[in-house]
């Protein structure tokens, strides 16, 4: 002991100890909290992928829809207008 204290050294010891016991724990808190950030992030990049594949699969089954909804359009207008020609 280098200097006299009136607090008993077993309380000092102690003290000492649990702040070591803090220092040591620090670097796998460090890491445990970083871990759980990088899975955060990556289960939020897997999360925006399959919603962009989703919009863009509606997208392309609307897209489809209106081309299939035109291509009839166009087939009717046809049909009708020859039809017309032959009835006329």
């Amino acid at each position: 002991m280098s200097f006299p204290t009136s607090v008993n050294n077993q309380i000092t010891d102690s003290v000492t100890q649990v702040n070591t016991k803090v220092l040591g724990d620090a670097p796998a808190t460090a890491m445990g909290n970083f871990m759980i950030a990088t899975s955060q992030a990556l289960s939020n990049a897997a999360h925006n992928a399959t919603t962009g594949q989703q919009q863009a699969a509606v997208t392309a089954q609307a897209a489809t829809t209106q081309g299939i909804a035109t291509l009839y359009a166009i087939d009717t207008a046809a049909t009708g207008t020859s039809s017309k020609k032959i009835f006329a």
